[in-house]
């Protein structure tokens, strides 16, 4: 792809947005003490500077995870998951770069290797998204900007962890309820998290008689900066999470809980199965 590919997406919104500006602001704080389930454990998690990446990290740290914070450009957000990570007594490395761009992935986790020694759980949550009314509207660089995101980045990742991840490794993945009930204007978007289940499922297939366990969570709609900065059209968000049973959208920590049971053995008889934190929103698969 060629450079304009690259860059991260200019559009009509201001994604991937700060988690700072958002009033109000989105709940990370783990839910209950620690207990140790990922003691000396690494993890890499992409978009753990705001929204559910920051509240995986915030409770991985408080399991006992050191964590590798890869985000695009909001370092502010970022410094501020660093500071939340080693208040729980654990070591964060911020990695500022496009996971849509090969080299910064493997990048990523070379300097992840190098600054912590090994690498056990991949967490390939960052996504972007941008609501269009029509097909007719998505632009070739929206399309191909999206699926360089949302699914080649994983890929990339995955290529990257693989060779440092051995017998008691897991990936988890974040697709979304899109992928299951659809999105009218969210075409790209879904279309990519649809692929990521069919990546989950496949990979897992792959390298599961290695011991490593490939599952995926599910959010449906979550409070984080995504939609507010310009993720969802003003007339959704408006009525942002009032169509799920339970009528609201969810919070940051309410979804961490699934990354954090993929990750650690409780979830060792696991793999190539997705999680569903989305408000009571029944799907099949």
């Amino acid at each position: 792809m060629d450079s304009t590919t690259l860059r991260p997406m200019i559009h009509e919104d201001d994604l991937p947005g700060h988690e700072s500006t958002l009033d109000p602001k989105p709940d990370y704080a783990p839910l209950y003490p620690g207990s140790g389930r990922l003691s000396g454990k690494v993890a890499l998690i992409t978009g753990a500077d705001s929204g559910i990446g920051r509240a995986v990290a915030a409770l991985y740290a408080r399991e006992g995870a050191d964590v590798a914070v890869v985000y695009l450009c909001e370092h502010d957000d970022a410094n501020e998951t660093k500071r939340i990570v080693e208040r729980e007594g654990r070591r964060a490395l911020l990695l500022s770069g496009d996971i849509g761009a090969k080299d910064f992935c493997f990048e990523a986790v070379a300097q992840t290797i190098d600054a912590f020694g090994r690498l056990d759980i991949l967490v390939n949550n960052a996504g972007e998204q941008h609501p269009d009314q029509d097909v007719r509207d998505i632009t070739e660089a929206q399309l191909s900007r999206t699926f360089q995101t949302n699914i080649f980045g994983m890929f990339y990742l995955a290529q990257a962890a693989r060779p440092h991840l051995g017998k008691g490794s897991a990936i988890v993945n974040c697709t979304s309820v899109t992928a299951y009930q659809g999105e009218p204007e969210l075409l790209d978007y879904s279309a990519t998290k649809g692929a990521i289940v069919a990546f989950t499922r496949s990979l897992s297939e792959q390298i599961v008689g290695d011991g490593i366990r490939v599952n995926a969570v599910a959010p449906g709609p979550i409070w984080t900066p995504l939609n507010p900065s310009g993720g969802a059209s003003k007339e959704k968000l408006a009525h942002f999470g009032e169509k799920t049973p339970m009528g609201r959208p969810g919070q940051p920590n309410e979804v961490a809980p699934a990354f954090l049971f993929l990750a650690c053995e409780d979830s060792r008889y696991m793999s190539g199965q997705v999680l569903h934190p989305n408000g009571g929103t029944i799907v099949n698969g």
